[in-house]
């Protein structure tokens, strides 16, 4: 006769959670309340999205800027086949937009016709209509209303060495 099989169920699981931390935290919060967050590096120039930790310097980030709902894109790819859970079902084009008030690019979806999109176009925020203190708050962008569409020449100076 056979030995018995001893056996014991296994669950595997991973008991804990990430706090998103208080650059992070407040940039997600922010993006509920549509408003968008830059952090400011030790050279001067303003990060979105904010890093916790300077690219130079590796010191801790905690000044927070405020950014513009209107942006420049500084390049892009063309994607005509979405995949299922991409921000857009139709064709769209990947995005780089260096918003406003900040000296790097965010990465994002712009809906607009293939032929419409460029590098330098400005764009907009859209909002998602429900907010949840997510990236995916900004649904994707647009293009920016005609009266936007030359570069903000109120903008502060950039860093000196950002692109």
């Amino acid at each position: 006769m056979p030995p018995e099989v001893l056996s014991a169920p296994l669950i595997v699981e991973f008991p804990f959670t990430r706090s998103t931390g208080p650059v992070l935290g407040a940039f997600l919060t922010g993006l509920r309340e549509r408003v968008v967050l830059g952090a400011r590096g030790s050279d001067g120039r303003v990060l979105c999205p904010p890093a916790e930790y300077d690219p130079v310097t590796a010191a801790e980030l905690t000044e927070l800027v405020p950014l513009g709902q209107l942006g420049t894109v500084t390049t892009w790819a063309w994607n005509e086949r979405p995949r299922p859970y991409q921000p857009l079902d139709t064709p769209f084009a990947w995005v780089l937009v260096r918003l406003d008030g900040a000296d790097t690019a965010l990465l994002h979806a712009l809906d607009a016709p293939r032929d419409a999109v460029r590098t330098g176009m400005r764009v907009a925020i859209r909002w998602a209509e429900e907010r949840s203190g997510a990236i995916t708050d900004i649904a994707c962008f647009e293009p920016a209303p005609e009266a936007a569409d030359a570069p903000d020449t109120a903008q502060r100076p950039r860093a000196e060495g950002s692109a």
